[in-house]
């Protein structure tokens, strides 16, 4: 069981890199189609990255309240809802306000995963995470180069993303019971450490 939560938590950091790389990829495109300067892109990145700032400073909490697993998956939905929001977009504005669910979602996901993983399994674990996490930046500007020359252009790749996206929520969904089990556990032993600490002091 435990090796297929790791599987699951790999997923989603794959699933996490995928749109990280579109919009730099779509840029080109998109600008033009929503009157936009290029140098506009900017902006969004900055709403992103501060939105990220912002969730992965409160996700300690959020862990707390909800626990890994339900807080995962609701990262993961709003992340796929803000994809979808970004292909349906006729506006700069729009990407803009979009941006920051994107955001929050995406530092919420980082945050927890790098936690859960660091707490639950070994260090090796921790390196093969961030692996996975370039897998789907990489994977992104090839999903999304499969679209842009045809019918659907950008908004087809960022369709595809979503879709990716709402399927893992999907899977996490199904295993958020596992999630909880091994928490437990984590908390357990965390509790057992402390108290020997406190054994030895004494």
């Amino acid at each position: 069981m435990a090796s297929l939560l790791l599987a699951v938590i790999y997923l989603t950091f794959i699933s996490l890199g995928l749109p990280d790389s579109l919009l730099g990829t779509a840029w080109p495109v998109m600008h033009v189609e929503l009157a936009a300067p290029v140098a506009a892109q900017s902006l969004i990145s900055i709403i992103i990255s501060c939105c990220t700032i912002v969730s992965s400073l409160l996700t300690a909490k959020l862990v707390h309240k909800l626990g890994t697993g339900k807080l995962t998956a609701l990262s993961v939905a709003l992340t796929a809802g803000a994809i979808l929001g970004f292909s349906a977009t006729n506006a700069f504005w729009q990407l803009c306000l979009i941006a920051i669910p994107y955001g929050l979602g995406a530092g919420a996901i980082d945050s927890a995963l790098n936690n859960y993983v660091a707490l639950n399994y070994g260090a090796r674990h921790m390196s093969w995470l961030h692996c996975f996490w370039g897998v789907g930046a990489t994977l992104g500007p090839v999903i999304l180069s499969l679209f842009l020359g045809g019918k659907h252009g950008w908004r087809g790749g960022y369709g595809a993303v979503c879709a990716i996206q709402f399927c893992l929520v999907a899977v996490l969904a199904v295993t958020l019971p596992m999630w909880d089990r091994y928490e437990d556990r984590a908390a357990l032993r965390a509790e057992a450490a402390a108290a020997k600490q406190a054994g030895k002091k004494q």
